[in-house]
């Protein structure tokens, strides 16, 4: 992979970057897109990592299906998919890892402590092996793609970093590929998050700024429906993810919720006058 982007950098051309862990739906799609929009060519990479995951999480139940993910990049028109193994990123007695000091310390990073290391070191990663000039993540994953933009700053990455907006099912759901874990019934209950995200907002957009009202209010949205059980319903600094206790100015709203054993996260930036 390495040889071969040198390759491409050598004839003048820009790459583009979509890191996934496969299982690919209309978001990946459409951060594929936006790639190829900046870019001569893309490449996707398709890895679900090892070091990202906690030893009670779902590495291997995670959804896989290599094959239908490759039918997908061709037809939008991908250079190179590259498909790693954990032992090619990884060898043996491997110890070199990638830690930030304080993103990491909110939201889905103190649920999941060893998460944001296993991001920052695999990005990294990926960015020598393919030497990107852009590198395009959802923005579902907001506090990821906090991370990732920090990271490229702080370690000068020559990657231009862009985000790509959440894509959604028509009902509203956040596209994630472990939607597919859920049950018919716990697809119902997966739409209190986007319900109560739309909800906070159209609070704000009336005028209310206190956010122990909206989390409360937000907490009813949420167990209105069953098997739902709450990780965290956060409003904060979109910059710094710094919890805030009053809406004044552009604040983010983050859920991490869980519908039966599934997981799910969910945001919005809400902003003062407007939905």
């Amino acid at each position: 992979m390495q040889a071969q982007s040198l390759n491409w950098k050598r004839q003048g051309l820009r790459i583009g970057l979509v890191p996934t862990m496969g299982f690919l739906h209309e978001g990946h799609l459409s951060l594929m897109d936006i790639a190829a929009a900046h870019a001569d060519l893309v490449v996707v990479s398709i890895f679900v990592n090892p070091t990202q995951f906690g030893p009670t999480e779902d590495l291997e139940a995670y959804p896989r299906n290599l094959e239908r993910d490759l039918a997908l990049c061709r037809e939008r028109g991908v250079a190179a998919v590259f498909t790693p193994e954990p032992s090619d990123v990884y060898g043996q007695e491997y110890q070199s890892y990638v830690s930030l000091e304080k993103l990491p310390n909110h939201l889905c990073g103190l649920s999941r402590p060893v998460h944001f290391r296993g991001v920052a070191t695999v990005v990294s990663k990926l960015f020598n092996i393919v030497l990107p000039d852009i590198a395009v993540f959802g923005e579902k994953d907001f506090q990821q793609l906090a991370v990732i933009r920090r990271l490229t700053e702080d370690l000068n990455f020559p990657v231009r970093i862009m985000g790509g907006p959440i894509v959604r099912e028509s009902d509203g759901l956040a596209m994630s590929s472990r939607n597919a874990y859920l049950s018919s019934e716990e697809r119902a209950s997966a739409l209190c998050l986007s319900e109560a995200l739309k909800n906070t907002a159209a609070e704000v957009e009336k005028g209310e700024r206190d956010v122990a009202v909206l989390k409360a209010s937000a907490e009813k949205t949420i167990f209105s429906r069953p098997h739902t059980e709450i990780d965290y319903i956060a409003f904060c600094d979109p910059q710094t993810l710094e919890a805030v206790d009053l809406i004044d100015g552009p604040t983010l709203m983050a859920l991490a919720v869980k519908v039966g054993s599934t997981r799910l996260i969910d945001n919005q930036v809400l902003r003062v006058g407007l939905a």
